[in-house]
């Protein structure tokens, strides 16, 4: 089921980090067979269609191998060795003139599904003060639905920093989507290995 015709929503899959405590290229690893960067493109794609964006930076050759993928969009952050900030901003500087809306996701939170990217969607008033995060392991984070006018905000950032701020600025609404499975993300080897 794609988003509503009115709200041009934009998946963000955030996938340029150099996986240091993994000690290879992570987006590449396989779980069940395919990379990782690969199922978080194909659960994107599953609620949003061809309006999916991924966001590489180290080790660009291996992770567009990986993704072996015809949906959306590829943008390379050039300054990804700053962080997961400067890859958000890279997104939001890319397609902010066509999104009303971005969810952003991360290449390493395995468990993520496309029905809870569709409950992120669905929680959605469509209010462009209105922001959707995803609860789990007793805090807030992604994916997260974010509306247009969080953009300059997010083009704002840089190094590490996400966009974590935005979730308490008293400027947003905050509505929460509970799925505990997004507390898993895969930082090592061995957090990999437990998931298989």
């Amino acid at each position: 089921m794609l988003p509503a015709p009115l709200h041009k929503l934009f998946a963000v899959v955030l996938a340029a980090g150099r996986s240091s405590r993994f000690g290879s290229t992570k987006q590449a690893a396989t779980l069940d067979g395919t990379p990782l960067v690969r199922r978080a493109i194909d659960t994107a794609a599953s609620v949003c269609g061809d309006r999916v964006i991924t966001v590489i930076g180290h080790d660009a050759a291996t992770v567009c191998q990986a993704m072996d993928s015809d949906s959306g969009f590829i943008i390379f952050n050039e300054a990804y060795e700053e962080g997961l900030g400067s890859s958000m901003a890279a997104a939001a500087r890319a397609c902010g003139a066509y999104a009303d809306a971005l969810l952003l996701l991360l290449a390493d939170q395995a468990l993520v599904t496309a029905k809870h990217l569709q409950t992120l969607i669905d929680a959605w008033s469509g209010t462009d003060d209105e922001i959707v995060a995803t609860a789990y392991d007793d805090t807030l984070g992604p994916p997260v639905l974010l509306p247009r006018a969080t953009f300059s905000d997010l083009c704002a950032l840089s190094g590490d920093r996400g966009a974590h701020a935005l979730l308490s600025d008293d400027r947003f609404q905050l509505k929460t989507v509970h799925f505990e499975a997004a507390a898993v993300d895969i930082d090592t080897p061995d957090d990999l290995a437990r998931l298989t």
